[in-house]
């Protein structure tokens, strides 16, 4: 992967020309008092450098006559090693991950301007940490004072995200290579959790055994928190309590991926706790079906990213007037918004490094983002009768027999160079599949 992060830099530098990009790894997170979460770097420093430590910082400097890629890394403590595992260190740093050169963490401040002053602008993203950014807006400020003096110096600050994120949107092979493995690890996790349900079992012993599958194939864990959620727990979007216990008569939607390699798998299948729909259950259920395979249908090079989300709302809406649920002409009903408390959420996100990856949906009112292949996303359209909605004026009451229902079908869909390829086929969703 060494050669690929290389290509991946040069890529980023002969885009920024004669300026400075500046990344910070990701912080350690408290859990509570002084024990820590497992440490995650942060995508963007990651895909740059494969670095997987914090209290580092990358800087690339095309300009710079020796130094394109600069590290400052933690030095080797052996005491630190100890209780906290071992550290590249300094001298590895460059050796094993390319640097043009490396410097102790310590060092930033004193050696960061040699790098700076004959650049012409700055790329670094402010985040969350104000003592970081006030340190490189302090490093700009300086050089600016002596702007007039030198004539040299960043005269503006960027955010590198433009740039870098429209890299990312498009997977290599090395990358497609791992997501494949993710969905392929999360295909098992869901197909064993559908054998493995039934009415008795609670929420999180499900959620058990979906994860005890992701780590035993070697995936890091969940990509996010695992959604076990049945019962009208199924209309809740991010529920992650896990704690009831399922009834005969529930559907238990599932919402669960796994990262391997940092890539990230995000599946979603809803199914019937006892093994056969309740009329209005399966009614609700092929309308989201249908609703899922159109809009997957609309994946592959050149269609706009949005037409997959209006392809699924037209569909959902369709399917909630047939039964009732809205009443008026299918035009009216989508421009004024009337299925959102029934649907309330986007048909899918780009999925790579990040869950919810990094790259634009749209370039401004009138210009859509164009699928191009090697791009991943999601696919998940959705229906939840949420218990106490209220319809709009104009809109029926809602018969209870709806109500309490939730459904999403989710899977993970590559654009390919003449369609798409569904990279979590594997987890059935047919309602003569899903039924026991």
């Amino acid at each position: 992967m060494q050669a690929e992060y290389r290509q991946r830099r040069e890529q980023l530098m002969a885009k920024i020309g004669n300026a400075v990009a500046i990344f910070r790894s990701a912080p350690t997170a408290v859990m509570h008092n002084d024990v820590e979460y497992a440490f995650r770097q942060e995508s963007d420093f990651f895909y740059l450098t494969g670095f997987n430590e914090p209290q580092a910082v990358a800087v690339l400097a095309p300009h710079h006559p020796e130094h394109q890629f600069i590290l400052f890394v933690q030095p080797k403590d052996r005491e630190q090693e100890v209780w906290s595992g071992y550290l590249c260190g300094v001298d590895a740093a460059k050796e094993v991950y390319g640097a043009s050169v490396a410097y102790p963490i310590a060092e930033l401040d004193e050696k960061l301007p040699q790098y700076l002053e004959k650049a012409d602008r700055i790329y670094y993203h402010l985040g969350r940490d104000r003592n970081f950014n006030d340190k490189i807006l302090n490093h700009w400020q300086r050089l600016m004072r002596t702007y007039p003096k030198r004539g040299t110096g960043p005269i503006a600050i960027e955010d590198p995200g433009p740039i870098l994120h429209s890299m990312r949107l498009l997977k290599s092979q090395a990358e497609l290579k791992l997501m494949y493995q993710a969905a392929e690890i999360a295909v098992e996790a869901h197909n064993h959790a559908w054998e493995f349900t039934q009415p008795g079992h609670y929420e999180y012993e499900v959620q058990a055994e979906i994860e005890h599958i992701f780590r035993k194939r070697g995936a890091l864990g969940p990509a996010y928190p695992t959604i076990v959620a049945s019962g009208k727990n199924s209309c809740v979007l991010h529920y992650i309590e896990n704690e009831r216990k399922m009834q005969d008569r529930d559907l238990l939607l599932i919402d669960a991926g796994c990262s391997y390699g940092y890539y990230n798998s995000d599946i979603t299948r809803t199914w019937p706790v006892g093994g056969k729909f309740t009329p209005e259950q399966k009614i609700l259920y092929e309308i989201v079906l249908e609703a899922q395979k159109q809009a997957i249908a609309q994946v592959k090079p050149g269609n706009p990213y949005k037409q997959i989300h209006d392809t699924a709302v037209r569909i959902l809406t369709e399917g909630l007037v047939s039964v009732g649920i809205l009443k008026g002409e299918i035009d009216s009903l989508i421009k004024e918004e009337k299925y959102k408390p029934f649907y309330m959420h986007r048909t899918g996100h780009w999925l790579g490094l990040d869950v919810h990856d990094v790259g634009v949906y749209q370039h401004g009112d009138d210009k859509p983002q164009i699928l191009q292949p090697n791009q991943v996303l999601t696919v998940e359209p959705g229906l939840y009768i949420v218990p106490d909605t209220k319809p709009a004026e104009d809109q029926p009451e809602i018969d209870p027999r709806w109500i309490g229902i939730g459904i999403r079908i989710e899977d993970d869909v590559l654009v390919t160079s003449t369609g798409n390829e569904v990279l979590t086929a594997g987890v059935p969703k047919e309602v003569h599949e899903v039924e026991k």
